[in-house]
């Protein structure tokens, strides 16, 4: 396609050298410089429905998952172009190659390397996927061909193990949580908030889009989860007791079931914002003195005390709303907890030093080191 090929000389290409340099041979010859790969050029973004990046992006039918690929990719593109661009829409995708892909999987790992609380594994690995789905794109738009997508392909993923990651609230944390709503209007949207949550294990962006259609005593239709698929899950009775004690303060009107509240508790009609209840939680978190979590924490505990207490590996994965029972499994607290036990069998001969009485006497003061003997 004309659009997909730049008109600048092959000469005059910026070009980006080796990541990592060639280690000398045996015979203590010099290092040899790999070559240098042409840097796929910067163009306009042109028509949206012949740009792979924008053709992948439209296939996503989530808005918080298109924003992250969007990041990723626009990652991608700022280090594709050598800093030319921060936009994957102006990158020429129709010259990307195999060693594109593989030089930029490795300056991801050096930046990881220099930035390890903030480039992990997990985000290397979201930034190479979105680019092979840019790529996939591209071949069914007929600007690469087939050899080349399984070049790229051939780009493995970065393995790591990592630990979970958030944490889990123990039982009187979520006690006080509800605790602290107390008994006013914003209190009981409060607790029908942390029974969504906690109680349904509903993503935040989850909560807030239930209407008050969707609930239906006690169970709740989640119409627009991640990936845009449908479920149902159940409220047990105490937060099925405190979503109704907030609907008969909220009002039967039709709209969103979790709303803001303005001064003096009367109710907007309106849902709440995801931020919102982030601040709202948050709050509540400093009320209760639990010390702060994320909205996903109580998403994590959900399917964790489900696990824990004997509820199967598919029924959590369906009412979490996860398409791999895999991503489910990282929830599950019981490897943990057999690893506890077992390091508890290990015998350590220590105890605390007695506190010394009155008439006690004194403990031994440390011997001196023996003299040297005459050589």
């Amino acid at each position: 396609m004309n659009d997909t090929i730049h008109d600048t000389p092959a000469e005059d290409r910026p070009t980006c050298r080796a990541l990592v340099p060639v280690e000398p041979a045996a015979n203590d010859a010099p290092p040899v410089e790999q070559a240098s790969a042409s840097v796929p050029v910067v163009r306009a973004p042109g028509p949206h429905d012949t740009n792979p990046a924008m053709v992948y992006l439209a296939n996503k039918a989530s808005a918080a998952g298109r924003r992250g690929l969007v990041r990723s990719l626009d990652r991608a593109a700022e280090i594709l172009t050598g800093g030319l661009s921060k936009s994957a829409l102006t990158v020429n995708w129709a010259e990307v190659r195999y060693q594109h892909v593989a030089a930029l999987r490795a300056v991801l790992l050096e930046q990881a390397a220099a930035n390890p609380p903030t480039i992990k594994a997990a985000t290397i690995n979201h930034t190479l996927a979105a680019v092979r789905g840019t790529m996939r794109e591209a071949f069914n738009l007929r600007q690469i061909d087939a050899d080349t997508l399984a070049r790229i392909n051939n780009v493995k993923n970065v393995k790591a193990t990592r630990l979970p990651a958030g944490r889990h609230l123990d039982a009187g944390e979520i006690i006080r949580l509800f605790y602290a709503c107390g008994d006013t209007p914003v209190g009981a949207r409060d607790a029908a908030m942390l029974a969504l949550l906690y109680g349904c294990g509903l993503r935040r962006s989850e909560a807030v889009a239930v209407q008050l259609a969707d609930y239906d005593a006690g169970a709740v239709t989640i119409r627009h989860g991640k990936g845009d698929k449908e479920r149902m899950v159940y409220c047990q009775p105490a937060g099925k007791e405190a979503v109704d004690a907030w609907i008969a303060r909220r009002g039967p009107w039709p709209g969103a079931l979790l709303c803001p509240l303005v001064k003096g508790g009367h109710v907007k009609q309106r849902a709440m914002t995801p931020q919102a209840v982030l601040m709202r939680l948050r709050f509540l978190a400093d009320k209760a003195d639990v010390e702060r979590f994320s909205p996903h924490d109580l998403r994590r505990t959900f399917v964790g005390e489900l696990l824990n207490n004997g509820a199967d590996l598919s029924s959590v994965q369906k009412l979490a709303g996860h398409a791999s029972s895999s991503t489910t499994q990282r929830y599950d607290q019981r490897p943990e907890d057999a690893k506890r036990k077992a390091a508890a069998k290990l015998p350590l001969p220590y105890s605390a030093p007695k506190l010394l009485l009155e008439n006690d006497p004194p403990p031994p003061e440390d011997a001196e080191p023996a003299p040297d003997a005459p050589g």
